[in-house]
């Protein structure tokens, strides 16, 4: 049984497998432009964010109703609960679905069925993260966040993601000020390839309670402190920084030196099926080749569900950090 976990960095549509994108794309009609799975696989080599970005788009046109989504989900969690999830809190992008045709209630039911009955089929309890393009307008997010007001039901906080260069956090003030209206727990990706100006923006304009990726922190030694003082956990993806070319190679990741100065990191797949790898096979990696201890494995599983936004049932956040505690690494 692997390491007890929670998963709060992982775009759902990140899981779409070339196998299942092919069975989908039958039974929807859809002609994807690769011969067969083997060719999509090689298509998942990128040379930078933007790269993965057009094919990541690309492919969700085989997406299109509520059973699609709710296979996709049940995909994802089947494996994650393989490699010790247990906790999953899910992004998606409901602006890249709208933009198709395919109406938000479709995409929150669909992956609903899934996550409403996750917990009794994968041993997974989850949360969703509504996430806001950010290379789409701010009018456009709040567009997004008026849609999806009659599910907020199933939805717990927003997010932030896609190309980050050249758009700041400020851009979306608004939108993140009416989701904090609406009671919604506020996330974003910065530092990936943005600055560290972004991550001190995310946390005063946006008003985040965790930092998606956060890497560049590591250039603002004031940034840094701040952050270990106000324990703003940052979900860390280790493979996915490599693919895309965030860090050179996996030996070069700053995720040893960001757990020696304090800071609150969590590990995570991001987009599993693109990256290489899932929840626990970024453990394994970061064990292997970072050579970090079982000590330091267990305080990132720990912070996982520490940094997880279980605060409406403490109960099993107590229970999930005594399944930490009582691991045995064999």
């Amino acid at each position: 049984m692997p390491l007890p976990k929670a998963e709060l960095h992982l775009h759902v549509e990140g899981t779409l497998e070339p196998e299942l994108a092919f069975e989908l794309a039958a039974r929807n009609g859809v002609t994807l432009p690769y011969a067969d799975t083997e060719e999509l696989r090689k298509a998942y080599e990128f040379e930078d964010l933007q790269s993965f970005l057009n094919l990541y788009y690309e492919l969700m046109a085989v997406l299109r109703t509520e059973q699609d989504f709710a296979d996709l989900a049940n995909a994802y969690l089947a494996r994650a609960a393989a490699q010790g999830v247990r906790h999953a809190e899910i992004f998606f992008d409901p602006q890249a679905h709208l933009a198709r045709g395919v109406s938000m209630g479709t995409v929150v039911e669909g992956l609903w069925r899934a996550l409403g009955s996750s917990e009794e089929n994968h041993g997974i309890s989850t949360k969703l993260i509504m996430c806001f393009l950010r290379d789409e307008s701010a009018e456009s997010a709040l567009e997004t966040l008026r849609a999806a007001t009659p599910y907020l039901d199933r939805i717990t906080g927003v997010g932030l993601d896609s190309a980050e260069v050249g758009h700041p956090p400020v851009k979306f003030r608004e939108v993140y000020e009416a989701a904090a209206a609406l009671g919604l727990r506020r996330v974003a990706h910065a530092g990936e390839e943005g600055p560290p100006e972004y991550i001190t923006e995310a946390l005063d304009v946006l008003g985040v309670e965790r930092v998606d990726h956060g890497l560049r922190c590591m250039e603002d030694p004031a940034l840094v402190e701040r952050l270990v003082r106000e324990r703003i956990p940052l979900t860390v993806c280790p493979l996915s920084n490599v693919r895309l070319r965030t860090v050179d190679t996996l030996a070069d990741h700053p995720l040893p030196a960001m757990l020696d100065a304090g800071l609150m990191c969590t590990v995570n797949s991001d987009d599993p099926a693109y990256f290489g790898g899932y929840a626990g096979d970024n453990f394994t990696a970061v064990h292997r080749t970072l050579g970090l201890s079982e000590d330091r494995l267990r305080e990132l599983a720990r912070n996982s569900f520490l940094a997880s936004f279980l605060e409406d049932d403490e109960e099993r956040r107590a229970r999930y950090l005594a399944e930490v505690e009582a691991y045995d690494f064999l």
